[in-house]
């Protein structure tokens, strides 16, 4: 035989001996040519509302009906009418849809865990107590935990191997994907405790806060990592309804400040990720504008079919403030907020949160790699 040639079968025997996915590997090596998948065999994700799928949910109050309408037919944990853009990652990579956790009940942590909730910021003291530094180290015992039950569960004396299937395979903590949506509610936050200067500067604190997120768990054997910049927090109804200065508002209706303050950030994330992809070797990054995906909706939303885009579909911040799926007593009068007809035609579900319809638009325009840099599809991650 060609010595190239046993050279080649001498490799792929090797990697099929270890258990490495081969069409990962190869992709992780810098190979091109080949077009298969990366097959991430688990999914890991940091964030907020954005992507939680039952964190915050689990921790405080349920998040109550109509959420969960359009597609589970219940609450569902997630602050949304249906699915989130991370729940239609998950359909592409095809694993489950994560599982939070912080829940404790129907969990399986087979293909990952999100350790997103509702709230969350990058640096403490916001909204949510789980902001991202903690979140990491839930990480991080999350996997030592995880790694220590696997091997007892291997071990010759124990009877409790059917617990196996709800829980992550060691071996494959290096080999999954590594997503974060985070930073919105440190503005939001910012803007309600403080003015859009002290924002401003803050952004260095935040990008060192996140890069120390990031080369932590990196330190724990994470490899490939999608990152979303923030969206164009000045185009929330929540944030134009609280706009003081109508000279302040855009071409299509949102605030200008605010979306310039989202802008800054972002391009410091993204000279963030630049250094990172130079100091940590191993790393494969994948930066996703999520502000430019999210902004082109809003501006086209009227021609997509959907109502003016700085409508919302449920709750209320007109006078009364009452959050989706929440009741209030005024006077011996209940208010209830009931939501739309048909949440499919509004881009905003809740004033803060988009709905599944606006979710999809967004997840179909950024999973194909149209707004990633490197520019490649969510399942090719692995290549960049």
């Amino acid at each position: 035989m060609d010595p190239l040639k046993l050279r080649r079968v001498l490799v792929l025997l090797f990697l099929g001996l270890v258990g490495w996915p081969m069409t990962s590997v190869g992709a992780a090596a810098g190979g091109g040519g080949d077009s298969a998948s990366c097959r991430f065999p688990a999914v890991y994700n940091f964030g907020d509302s954005n992507s939680d799928t039952g964190g915050i949910s689990a921790a405080f109050d349920a998040i109550q009906s109509p959420n969960g309408m359009t597609f589970f037919g219940h609450p569902s944990g997630r602050a949304c009418d249906g699915r989130l853009i991370i729940d239609f990652m998950a359909e592409k990579l095809k694993v489950p849809y994560l599982s939070a956790y912080l829940d404790s009940v129907g969990t399986s942590f087979r293909y990952g865990a999100n350790f997103a909730t509702g709230g969350s910021s990058i640096r403490p003291g916001g909204y949510s107590p789980f902001h991202l530094a903690l979140q990491v180290s839930q990480f991080i015992q999350f996997k030592s935990r995880t790694t220590y039950l696997y091997n007892r569960l291997h071990s010759h004396n124990s009877t409790a191997i059917p617990m196996e299937s709800s829980i992550a395979r060691p071996r494959e903590f290096s080999k999954a994907l590594y997503m974060f949506d985070i930073a919105q509610n440190d503005l939001f936050h910012g803007f309600q405790y403080s003015c859009e200067e002290q924002v401003r500067a803050s952004i260095p604190d935040m990008i060192d806060t996140f890069s120390e997120a990031v080369q932590q768990i990196y330190k724990e054997g994470a490899r490939y990592f999608w990152v979303h910049n923030t969206g164009p927090v000045g185009c929330l109804p929540f944030t134009i309804l609280n706009n003081q200065r109508p000279s302040n508002i855009d071409s299509i209706g949102c605030v200008k400040s605010a979306n310039e303050v989202a802008q800054e950030l972002n391009r410091q994330l993204k000279n963030l990720l630049l250094k990172l992809r130079k100091e940590l070797p191993l790393a494969r990054i994948t930066h996703v504008d999520m502000y430019s995906a999210k902004y082109l909706l809003i501006s086209k939303a009227k021609t997509l079919g959907f109502v003016d885009p700085l409508n919302y579909c449920c709750g209320s911040f007109h006078g009364l403030h009452l959050n989706c799926g929440k009741k209030e007593a005024v006077n011996g009068t209940v208010y209830e907020n009931n939501a739309c007809k048909d949440p499919s035609r509004h881009v905003s579900w809740d004033g803060i949160h988009y709905s599944e319809a606006a979710n999809l638009w967004v997840a179909n325009h950024i999973l194909n790699g149209s707004f990633s840099d490197p520019p490649l599809p969510i399942d090719k991650a692995c290549r960049v």
